[in-house]
């Protein structure tokens, strides 16, 4: 359904850095950046993109983010509490969402709730 997502983000070199780290065990990394915007994904498609927004509020999002496997959500998580993100959800089985549901969830910098899920 969707192409590519935008989230504005307040720093956007300290938000560049970190999805590029916690991205990585995805297979996700940075595609594209400019004056005032990065863009990440698979090799040549950028997906997610940040943009700068140094003043003023920035909306909170949710985004999930498709993992080939649980080692690479636990990775993930643990990539991204390393770089200053929050747990909001240790990696394991969410039974509630379906039988195969495996995730695990961050709040980065801004706010955003992210997630790495494998089914």
């Amino acid at each position: 359904m969707f192409d590519h997502l935008g989230l504005r983000v307040r720093d956007l070199g300290q938000a560049t850095r970190f999805y590029a780290e916690t991205l990585a065990p995805l297979g996700y990394g940075l595609q594209s950046e400019g004056e005032g915007y990065a863009g990440f994904g698979p090799a040549g498609a950028p997906e997610l993109w940040l943009y700068a927004q140094p003043q003023g509020a920035v909306t909170e999002a949710h985004v999930a983010f498709k993992a080939p496997n649980r080692q690479s959500v636990h990775e993930f998580h643990a990539r991204g509490l390393a770089n200053g993100a929050r747990c909001n959800g240790a990696p394991g089985p969410r039974p509630d969402y379906s039988e195969t549901y495996y995730a695990a969830f961050l709040i980065d910098a801004d706010g955003n709730n992210i997630e790495a899920v494998c089914c």
